[in-house]
């Protein structure tokens, strides 16, 4: 493969290089660079050219926009990934189309993009509101996952979001609940027809999607064990029910006695309205946790109503019924449960997940681990009040 340098008018010095054959014309490509100071220069960027092509890093020069690329992206990934995630993804396209959909895919620079994220953090959202630090880090996590599959076909040389800095947010502060905290509230819905729902959050740590996905053929309240297999979302704020957020999700899970007795009586009950709603009553669902005719429970209704018994008893706030599963995770590890029995009953990916989440709980385990060790090596001495 061969190339020259020659001088251009004005004392400019510019390079050509045969590039192979294009696939769809039949006809010998040509890439040129021109506008070089000295023809060192020229020579030296012609030498990069071909030790790119010889290496088989090259990638021709195309006038593709990062817009036209990302929508296409967007309708290869759709048959690769489940629904809601696919529309999550559209949202986070359509927020990187709005600021930098006219820039050239190859063209586009690691500060173009954290200018990109510096605008949608201050108004991004609807009506030029700001965006949440989560939002946007999710809008880079699907920007470095579109880019990386634009380098792997060969598309662009190198994943520019790669070199990017997503916003850093600092963590909520986890609110969860004590164990006196957590019966007074079960205590006080217990009337309410989701009762077991509550105690289910409760004595699990599943999630509320989870739950609220649960079907009775998943469940075997003979051995006290139950499948967690799908989940419950809403896409446009209609509910949607599909197969859990990952493999780890998928998972089986332990019934405690009273638990077991709680869904015994919540069965019960159904039945009884399912008498009541005759032909009106949906049985395809086959759900645990429904509404009067057996269809789906809102998950946002579901939170509405949670918050709303929060208000009535006077506890602290959490953070929906998601703070029911945090108080599940925080209990069991202060109770000793361990850590590993913790993550999976979670469904986290790794131990390293749930540590991290919940280390807040780590100054009260540490202090355990330290009298509890010391116990065995120094004996009752070690029990005794620091400083005593």
């Amino acid at each position: 493969m061969q190339g020259r340098v020659y001088r251009r008018r004005g004392n400019r010095w510019s390079y050509v290089v045969d590039v192979g054959y294009d696939v769809a014309t039949g006809k010998r490509r040509q890439q040129g660079r021109s506008g070089f100071a000295t023809k060192a220069q020229a020579e030296k960027a012609l030498r990069d050219l071909l030790t790119s092509i010889e290496h088989g890093t090259y990638v021709a020069s195309t006038p593709t926009t990062l817009k036209e690329y990302l929508d296409g992206w967007l309708e290869t990934t759709k048959l690769r990934i489940r629904e809601t995630t696919w529309h999550s993804y559209a949202l986070s396209v359509k927020r990187l189309n709005s600021q930098l959909g006219a820039v050239k895919l190859q063209a586009l620079t690691p500060l173009q993009i954290e200018t990109c994220y510096a605008r949608l953090l201050l108004s991004g959202g609807r009506r030029g509101r700001p965006l949440s630090t989560k939002t946007v880090r999710n809008v880079h996590i699907v920007l470095h996952r579109a880019l990386s599959d634009a380098e792997r076909l060969g598309l662009v040389p190198r994943n520019a979001a790669q070199a990017a800095k997503a916003p850093i947010g600092q963590r909520a502060e986890m609110v969860t609940w004590t164990s006196e905290e957590l019966a007074a509230f079960l205590e006080y819905v217990a009337s309410d027809r989701l009762y077991a729902a509550y105690v289910l959050l409760a004595t699990t740590g599943m999630r509320r999607g989870e739950v609220l996905g649960l079907r009775w053929s998943d469940v075997d309240l003979q051995r006290g064990r139950l499948s967690i297999a799908h989940t419950i979302t809403t896409m446009y704020d209609t509910v949607i029910i599909g197969p859990t957020k990952s493999n780890r999700s998928r998972r089986n899970v332990s019934l405690d006695p009273e638990t077991v007795r709680v869904l015994k009586a919540h069965r019960r009950a159904q039945a009884q309205e399912r008498l009541a709603a005759g032909e009106l009553w949906d049985p395809a669902p086959g759900l645990v946790f429904c509404q009067e005719d057996g269809t789906y429970v809102h998950p946002d209704r579901f939170t509405d109503t949670f918050q709303r018994h929060v208000r009535e008893t006077g506890l602290p706030k959490l953070r929906g019924p998601h703070g029911l599963r945090h108080t599940w995770a925080t209990l069991a590890l202060q109770s000793g449960v361990h850590p590993k029995v913790v993550s999976d009953r979670l469904g986290h990916s790794t131990i390293a997940v749930t540590i991290d989440t919940y280390s807040h709980v780590a100054p009260s385990l540490d202090a355990d681990a330290a009298n509890v060790v010391a116990a065995t090596i120094l004996g009752p001495r070690s029990k005794q009040p620091v400083g005593s």
